[in-house]
Formats: C-alpha cells, sequence, structure tokens
C-alpha cells in the first residue's frame, strides 16, 4: 500500500473493534477518512457513541462517525452480545462523550467519500468489521461502488474451520448472511480474514497489563477492556487470551503485517437451513473470486500492540 492509504473503516464497536481503531489511529501509512457504525456487537446508535468517545481521546473528533443500518437484511436486530463486549460494548468502561454522529448515514458517507477520493485520483479503501449490512446498502444506492473502493477487507467467516457463534458460522455472517452474499458477488476486490487465521494470534493479561499501565488514555482505556474480553475468552478456550479479530484485520489492511498463507477462492454464503451464514467455497464460476488470508506473520500481535503505545515509546525515544 501506499503512504497515507486513505480508508473508511465500518465497524460495530465492540473491544477488538476499539483495539483495530486504536491501532489505525497509530498507524502514519492509514489516513482515516470517515467511520460507519452497524449493528451487531452493540446496536448501530451505540457503536457510533462508543467509536466517537475513543475518537475524542485521542483529539481526532475530525474524523466524521456515521449510524448506519440498525437491522439486517432479513428479520431484526437480535440484541448485542453483553456476555463477550460488556453492558455498553466496550467492557463497560466509561469514556469521555465524543462528538454527535454525522446526520449522514453510514452507507451515504461510505458513498459520497468513495466519490470525493476518485474525483482526486485516489481510491478509498474499505475495512469492513462487523456485518456487512452498511456495505451492502451502499452498493444498492450505488452500483458502481465496487469499481471506486480500491479494496474491501473483511474480517469475517469460517473457510476451513468451526464457526464461533454456530458450529458452522462465524458471527459478522451470521448477523446479515444475505449482506454478505451480496457484497461477496458485487465485484468488489475482496480480501477476507476469517477464523481461519484470527484465532492464531493472540493478546493475553501479559498484553492487557502492558496497555493498562501505559501513560496515554487511549491504551489504559483499551487495556481495561481487554481484561473484559480475556475473561469471556477463557471461559471459552481455557486459557487467559484473546484472538486478535478486528486488529488482525486492520494489519492486513494496512499492509503492515503480512499474509503468509492465501487462497484465491469464489467464496459464497448460504442464506438458508441449519448452516445457514456459513461462508463457503462456490462453485458458482460467477461469484467474484476472494482474496483470503489463511495464515499470517507470527509478530502481528507484537506490531499491533507496539502500535497503541506509540506515543509513549517515542516521548521515551
Amino acid at each position: 500500500m501506499p503512504v497515507n492509504t486513505p480508508l473508511f473503516l465500518d465497524c460495530d464497536t465492540g473491544i477488538d473493534d476499539a483495539l483495530a481503531l486504536g491501532y489505525l489511529l497509530r498507524t502514519p501509512n492509514i489516513d482515516l477518512r470517515g467511520i460507519g457504525t452497524v449493528s451487531g456487537n452493540i446496536s448501530a446508535a451505540e457503536a457510533a457513541l462508543n467509536t466517537a468517545s475513543l475518537l475524542r481521546i485521542l483529539d481526532r473528533d475530525d474524523i466524521p462517525v456515521a449510524i448506519g443500518e440498525h437491522d439486517p437484511r432479513r428479520g431484526s436486530y437480535a440484541g448485542g452480545a453483553p456476555e463477550v463486549h460488556g453492558v455498553n460494548g466496550i467492557g463497560d468502561v466509561t469514556l469521555p462523550r465524543g462528538r454527535q454522529p454525522s446526520a449522514e448515514p453510514a452507507p451515504e458517507l461510505l458513498i459520497r467519500l468513495a466519490r470525493e477520493a476518485d474525483r482526486r485520483g485516489e481510491q478509498l479503501d474499505v475495512l469492513a468489521i462487523g456485518p456487512l449490512t452498511n456495505i451492502a446498502r451502499a452498493v444498492e444506492l450505488a452500483p458502481e461502488l465496487p469499481q471506486l473502493v480500491g479494496r474491501l477487507t473483511v474480517m469475517g467467516g469460517a473457510v476451513h474451520v468451526s464457526g464461533n457463534i454456530t458450529p458452522a458460522a462465524e458471527a459478522n455472517i451470521f448477523n446479515d448472511p444475505e449482506s454478505a452474499r451480496l457484497v461477496l458477488r458485487a465485484g468488489f476486490r475482496t480480501t477476507l480474514v476469517p477464523l481461519d487465521v484470527t484465532h492464531h494470534h493472540y493478546f493475553d493479561d501479559e498484553d492487557a497489563a502492558d496497555l493498562t499501565a501505559d501513560g496515554t488514555p487511549l491504551a489504559r482505556a483499551l487495556g481495561a477492556m481487554l481484561c473484559c474480553y480475556i475473561d469471556y475468552y477463557e471461559s471459552v478456550l481455557g486459557r487467559r487470551r484473546s484472538p486478535l479479530h478486528d486488529p488482525l484485520a486492520a494489519a492486513i489492511a494496512s499492509a503492515e503485517v503480512a499474509p503468509t498463507v492465501v487462497e484465491d477462492s469464489s467464496i459464497d454464503v448460504l442464506v438458508t437451513g441449519p448452516e445457514r451464514g456459513r461462508t463457503i467455497i462456490a462453485e458458482d464460476e460467477s461469484v467474484a473470486t476472494t482474496r483470503v488470508i489463511l495464515g499470517a506473520a507470527p509478530e502481528a500481535a507484537a506490531l499491533i500492540k507496539q502500535r497503541i503505545l506509540r506515543t509513549r515509546m517515542e516521548c521515551a525515544a
């Protein structure tokens, strides 16, 4: 990726989204142009408030935050995951209140920023780390969007492994499989970062302690959130560590973490039956090819933490 890659983030700001955002805001080659929120870990409206609060900590109120789709394409939002992310989505950590979200809906903000970048001779990259409802809606509103966007990086799916919300499905895809199917078939240059790779990269209690002990408000807040996240994953994995789902996708989107195993496949999504939400390798040749990341450089976790702690490290230098 070139220096100062323009990026739009679409998220459902729970704890790992917050870690991903902290990483992106500390990464010098990322020019974060806007953020949209979608219902997933928490409602789209609450995710926007969480996002704005994180931006306030870093005095980055200049980045617009827009509320996106509350409900999936089929059915209604089923509620968040308080057992994973806390009642407020960010480990029940209290943050300063940020700016009010934009009046512009998230899909429209994405379209506008993509068109503005195109007029400047740029291509806006998109990182989607929640359900793909906003991205699907944006494609409906602007069918040319896949050609305007440089690369779409998606955290989601379980290609060769079991899901984390059902045996077949990963949570982001399961929460809106119809939107995921539309987006994967829309013609984006898509990179998928599934559970196959994110379950091999972790933060643990030592990482949480390093963040919590840091002298910057962002790292301290993220460290407190991470403690809640590790508590949950201990009950699931039997070990005190939490997978780096969204942060790893962010690091791959920034090109700071190199994939080590890549599979180019036509990825589709099952939308009916007991395996609803499952990502599959499609037999339909009309389905666009997706770059599926199955392995990533082992130093990913250390690099992500280093970025979040960057201010302290620069001051000490």
